[in-house]
């Protein structure tokens, strides 16, 4: 590795790339402007924060990474238990029925030897931490900060802020002062919880929408004119701005377990022989070998609700990066309609009810692979990168390789690829 490169990589949670505009976003429009910018940038599926950051960290899919949902199914003594993962101890349920947290290396343990890795993430733990569970690198987050070893941060050299836009304005001070200024990590990654935070509870296209915009976007601004300042300091910096998902509107909700107990699977999902785990607008569902014949009875009736945009199983979980282990039998998409919400912005969907957490109809939710939720922004930004569309596809599975690529690392066992090289007039980041 050229030890003076360094990448860093900010994140906006849930800013779909349609909301990238002049008056929603100026700096980020401008910043486009001067950048490589993703035409056709794609999210992973599920379109959930927990399995982006594990994707953007492996550069790989949730069927290889193996982290498939914000709530997921363990094999947990003979029974499917369904956990959140966004909580901080999900990483000790996940070893003790797996053996293991990911399947392939991040990109903290890429770097560990060679400039370190250093996260700031004001995102759910759970989001946070997947971006290096096993303690590679540094992870800074409310709930607990950690250094390579899984040592923890304490005092005032933690991360206590708040979770909201307060919250993540200190949280980018910092970063910019102590990780850009002055630690100069091989990659630096900051993930702002807005607007996602703010959408999952106020509609698409509200006031509250637009200010948690604006907020992301100063963010950006501060991070940018630090990056700037360092390459004039002669700093050789590959620099990538986006988010992890878009949002659709929340139409109405399904209690699934209700419908499969409605169709003969009531026992067993009391026996743990069945397990549904919500992804807001889609759902896993996973079964033991006792359950796994009965639940695929139910698949047919299943497409054909009005509710249900797509049901996959079996070998077909590919299609979407899934993989049919782990318990994972079927995967549905939820349906929606094209009516629009008081703020003018189209599209609402049916989602997949958490038992005990009532939705909030008519504000923002993700998970699927609606035309909204799966379209994200990304912009590369390099001195020696022509500002200009990447016009072939990309995803969240590029963002590893193109920065291990820039510094000179190896990039095996990824299913993404450097964005750069996908152009005809490769930029000479190697």
């Amino acid at each position: 590795m050229t030890q003076s490169r360094r990448v860093v990589f900010v994140c906006c949670d849930g800013v779909g790339r349609n909301w990238v505009t002049a008056s929603s976003t100026p700096f980020l429009y401008r910043l486009r402007q001067g950048s490589e910018w993703c035409t056709d940038h794609r999210a992973v599926f599920p379109s959930v924060t927990r399995v982006s950051a594990a994707s953007i960290a492996t550069g790989c899919t949730a069927g290889h990474h193996g982290l498939h949902g914000n709530r997921m199914g363990l094999m947990e003594n003979g029974r499917i238990v369904v956990r959140d993962v966004g909580l901080p101890d999900f990483r000790d349920h996940l070893r003790r029925a797996t053996g293991t947290t990911l399947h392939r290396p991040t990109i903290a343990q890429r770097v560990a030897d060679h400039g370190g890795f250093v996260a700031f993430s004001n995102v759910s733990p759970g989001a946070a931490y997947f971006l290096d569970p096993e303690h590679f690198g540094h992870v800074y987050h409310r709930a607990g900060s950690f250094a390579p070893g899984g040592m923890p941060i304490d005092g005032t050299a933690a991360l206590a802020v708040s979770h909201d836009s307060a919250g993540y304005r200190v949280m980018t001070e910092r970063f910019c002062h102590e990780v850009l200024y002055e630690r100069k990590p091989a990659v630096a990654v900051l993930w702002l919880c807005d607007p996602d935070h703010t959408l999952h509870g106020n509609p698409l296209g509200s006031p509250a929408h637009l200010t948690a915009l604006a907020n992301a976007d100063d963010c950006v601004q501060r991070v940018v004119d630090s990056v700037e300042a360092l390459r004039r300091a002669g700093e050789d910096i590959l620099l990538m701005v986006g988010s992890d998902h878009g949002q659709e509107t929340i139409g109405d909700a399904l209690d699934l377990e209700d419908w499969l107990t409605e169709h003969g699977l009531g026992d067993a999902l009391n026996k743990g022989d069945v397990g549904v785990a919500s992804q807001g607008t889609a759902a896993l569902l996973y079964a033991t070998d006792r359950g796994r014949v009965p639940l695929l009875g139910c698949l047919e009736a299943m497409r054909r609700e009005p509710w249900a945009d797509g049901v996959l199983a079996g070998d077909d979980l590919g299609q979407r990066g899934l993989a049919p282990k782990g318990g994972i039998v079927a995967a549905v998409n939820m349906a929606g309609r094209a009516d629009h919400n008081p703020h003018g912005v189209a599209g609402k969907r049916w989602t997949v009810a958490v038992p005990g957490k009532p939705e909030d109809i008519g504000c923002g939710q993700h998970g699927g692979w609606g035309t909204d939720e799966i379209r994200p922004f990304l912009l590369i930004n390099h001195p020696t990168c022509p500002a200009g569309d990447i016009m072939v596809p990309t995803s969240l599975l590029d963002i590893a390789p193109t920065s291990l690529a820039f510094l000179g690392l190896p990039t095996d066992g990824m299913d993404g690829r450097m964005v750069t090289a996908a152009r005809a007039a490769s930029m000479e980041l190697r």
